[in-house]
């Protein structure tokens, strides 16, 4: 058990100060035009293996796979090295991210999040819309931003394909291992079937 709790720790301490030096290299970015620049480019060159899901611009080609367009690059960051630790499961990206180096995740996220996003458009019904709305201001604004921009390390939700959302909802309220460890497997619990509906269809349509 000693053994156990010490490894944990370490694994912690090393994710920590990935995080740091990850935190240190996007305020060097941000304070240097010249150097986001370059970083751009060298993003831009890394994601050609992400084109043909998520579009070689960030917005996605498939409705189930997530835009990473205009998405804010600490959380893509952390959601990179998520996948690469294991934290995070999914098919692809748990093979991908690991062939990632830490400059890679940062380059990228900077490249993914200066794409324009374009939202899916379909008519929706406004009573659903509306519900959708009611919901997410009363349970997520406070993490994801009152326009679903989201927030430095968590997601923005606007404008991300129905599909995509209703599945990841679903997934959070059904504590599915590949989302454990989440704080949403807990704020998404009491969803109903018709919540996830209407909170996907209200968050696919806002273009803050």
């Amino acid at each position: 058990m000693r053994i156990l709790v010490l490894l944990l720790l370490s694994c912690f301490a090393t994710q920590a100060l990935a995080n740091e030096q990850a935190m240190q290299r996007f305020n060097q970015l941000n304070a240097d035009p010249a150097l986001r620049q370059q970083a751009y480019a060298a993003g831009q060159e890394r994601t050609r293996f992400c084109g043909n899901c998520h579009g070689e611009n960030g917005n996605s080609k498939r409705p189930h796979i997530p835009n990473l367009a205009q998405q804010n690059p600490v959380y893509l960051f952390n959601a990179f090295e998520k996948f690469a630790s294991g934290e995070r499961k999914d098919f692809v990206m748990s093979k991908l991210a690991p062939n990632l180096s830490a400059d890679d995740r940062v380059n990228i996220a900077i490249y993914f999040a200066q794409q324009k996003l374009v939202p899916h458009t379909a008519p929706v019904d406004s009573a659903l819309l509306a519900q959708g709305e009611v919901k997410f201001k009363t349970i997520c604004t406070a993490c994801h931003g009152a326009q679903a921009e989201g927030r430095e390390n968590t997601p923005r939700l606007a404008g991300q394909p129905d599909e995509y959302l209703r599945k990841a909802l679903t997934r959070f309220r059904d504590k599915d291992p590949s989302r454990a460890g989440s704080v949403m497997t807990t704020i998404a619990a009491d969803f109903s079937d018709q919540d996830i509906v209407a909170l996907a269809a209200y968050l696919q349509q806002l273009q803050p």
